[in-house]
């Protein structure tokens, strides 16, 4: 498969296409006038805790958790936006966890390399810079009223990426593969759709510009942070059975980071579940849903809209508030909300382990169904 400038992407098909392992980042926070006189140690926010976990080439994975989990900051670590404080991230099976935003690194690295006349190897690839990845991995953000400068029109919007990436060849070559995209986005006739702007779009049709500015391009990876949840519930659906079609049509392997659990129920292969910085559980959909292991799983389920009175689940409400990411509590660190725990769940972090095929979860009292 080619890229629109007719060179190589990488093959779309079986495989693991992203690797996540152990990967950390915390937020320092400022010890202020007092703490520095005193030189009390700097504390930080463990916005991401060491979590791991491989997205497969073709799949749909929701990172499903409340508000604050530290679902964005991943997705955003992800990208290179911010910078992983420890672990791996592995992109096509190459390192990306330290690409760096700037042009710099990536030029040092190879001049390195040419010293050590590491160059003269046939097999020799230099390393992949930050705007290689970009153009393989592309973001749709929360809000689209934000995503989209109001000044530019669709067509200065969707093309912007092209001409950054050097792609834009001529005139008519710009304009048909914003054309394509935009029709793949779900806005036909894209004639009608080009020349205007952000304040002439309903809120779904702006959340297609903004799908259609990351798949022009062409990504093997699409990060979507809460694609449907500025828009009405009427439309909701449209979005996401158009990312399911782009998986479908292009091959892209899409990781949804949502709050609600029917979502990520609707259209994704296999879910992971985040709990204060951590995975607490990830599986295939439906073995999640079916036999939720977690018990902060089974509380997001429970609440969960269901129109069938009989098959309607006992609504499990967590008492408490989260704990401070700053100072996390001892042991597991959902036992202050849980409703089943015990005392070695105060005592001691539950291991990770898999409890079915394929299934698995971080808690002691997690036990395989039947």
């Amino acid at each position: 498969m080619t890229g629109p400038d007719g060179s190589a992407l990488p093959t779309r098909g079986p495989g693991v296409l992203l690797t996540v392992e152990g990967l950390c980042k915390r937020f320092p926070l400022p010890r202020g006038f007092i703490g520095t006189l005193t030189n009390r140690p700097t504390e930080a926010v463990h916005a991401i805790d060491g979590i791991s976990f491989e997205l497969q080439r073709g799949e749909i994975m929701a990172l499903v958790g409340e508000s604050g989990c530290g679902k964005t900051t991943t997705a955003l670590t992800l990208m290179g936006l911010l910078e992983a404080d420890e672990g791996t991230i592995r992109f096509n099976g190459e390192d990306v966890t330290h690409l760096g935003r700037s042009v710099e690194a990536p030029r040092a690295t190879i001049a390195a390399l040419e010293r050590q006349s590491f160059r003269r190897e046939p097999s020799f690839q230099p390393t992949l810079t930050m705007k290689d990845l970009r153009r393989q991995v592309q973001m749709v953000f929360q809000d689209p009223y934000e995503s989209l400068n109001p000044r530019a029109t669709v067509f200065e919007t969707v093309a912007e990426p092209l001409e950054v990436h050097g792609l834009a060849g001529t005139r008519d070559q710009l304009l048909e593969r914003v054309r394509r995209a935009l029709e793949d986005a779900g806005l036909h006739p894209a004639e009608d759709y080009l020349w205007r702007r952000p304040h002439e779009l309903s809120g779904g049709q702006r959340q297609r510009v903004v799908i259609a500015g990351a798949l022009v391009l062409e990504p093997i990876l699409l990060i979507a942070d809460e694609p449907v949840s500025m828009l009405d519930v009427s439309i909701r659906a449209e979005i996401l059975n158009l990312l399911d079609d782009l998986r479908t049509r292009r091959g892209i392997s899409v990781l949804c980071i949502t709050h609600d659990l029917g979502t990520a129920a609707y259209f994704t292969d296999r879910i992971a579940v985040m709990y204060l910085g951590r995975i607490v559980e990830s599986g295939p959909t439906q073995a999640v849903l079916a036999h939720p292991l977690h018990p902060y799983t089974r509380a997001l389920l429970s609440v969960i809209p269901v129109p069938n009175p009989r098959l309607r689940r006992k609504r499990m409400i967590l008492t408490g508030e989260t704990p401070n990411p700053v100072h996390l509590p001892r042991g597991c660190r959902f036992h202050p909300r849980c409703p089943i725990a015990t005392a070695r769940c105060a005592e001691a972090d539950p291991a990770w382990r898999e409890v079915t095929p394929a299934h698995s979860a971080a808690c002691h009292e997690a036990v395989a169904p039947g």
